[in-house]
């Protein structure tokens, strides 16, 4: 790779470990940037160091998030474990299934989230006490760490805001303490991927390497603005990285 391309995925690592960081979607970043780079290469080549970069980004984010947040660790801690083996799962099927077929479900989805969030303003502003029934518990682990997860390994944009909604919407969390805890889950998810992606021979390790510490300076510096600014900010920054990952799916499927 030529200077230009390598400062171009570098800035494009630290910007995508930001929006993970705040609110996750760092993805619709990154793994352009890594497809424009080099065209020629193979998407799985792509996406396999897209996890790379990923997973250092989610990892340093979660440690900044809880020396300052409150991340549920009793929820997060299972809901990991879950997440390895299942975005595993959905890496192994995305060499099967084709992303075009999922497109117009997760524009829905994504539509649905957006809705949500502008329909109900308080969401995610402060916590709300929820009675946290063993039923919901377990959706709140179930969810993130089998559905989720999954769909990370198989497809992938906006998995940190699916994680921040859920949170939200499950345990009745404000939006900086469900970003902390999803940052957990995050980490295991691309940890997952990769083990899938690493020994079927995809990753560049040169690249993703450098990208994984440009990813992790985004994420301390995304975390940190997001504590300190708190849940509205949050809050923005969420709902224009959804309009964002409708418009490029939108783009993709029917530009």
């Amino acid at each position: 790779m030529h200077a230009e391309q390598v400062l171009m995925l570098l800035a494009a690592a630290v910007a995508a470990g930001w929006v993970d960081a705040v609110v996750g979607g760092g993805g619709l970043i990154q793994l352009p940037a890594l497809l424009l780079a080099n065209p020629g290469q193979p998407v799985a080549a792509a996406l396999a160091t897209n996890k790379l970069g990923s997973i250092a980004g989610t990892a340093s984010a979660a440690v900044a998030y809880a020396r300052k947040a409150k991340p549920d660790v009793r929820v997060a801690v299972p809901a990991g474990v879950l997440a390895v083996c299942c975005a595993a799962g959905g890496a192994l099927c995305a060499t099967v299934i084709s992303s075009d077929v999922l497109k117009p479900v997760i524009m829905v989805v994504l539509l649905s989230v957006a809705a949500i969030v502008v329909l109900k303003p308080d969401l995610g502003r402060a916590p709300r006490l929820v009675l946290r029934t063993r039923r919901r518990v377990a959706a709140a682990v179930l969810v993130p760490g089998v559905a989720i997860a999954f769909y990370d390994g198989l497809v992938g944009p906006g998995t940190g805001t699916f994680l921040v909604v859920a949170f939200t919407a499950l345990l009745g969390m404000d939006f900086v303490d469900a970003s902390a805890t999803s940052k957990i889950i995050n980490a295991c998810t691309n940890l997952g991927a990769l083990l899938v992606f690493a020994a079927q021979g995809h990753v560049l390790w040169a690249v993703g390497l450098g990208m994984a510490v440009a990813n992790a300076v985004g994420a301390q510096l995304g975390a940190r603005m997001a504590i300190r600014r708190g849940a509205g900010f949050v809050r923005v920054v969420l709902l224009c990285v959804v309009s964002a990952l409708v418009a490029k799916l939108a783009y993709e499927q029917f530009g």
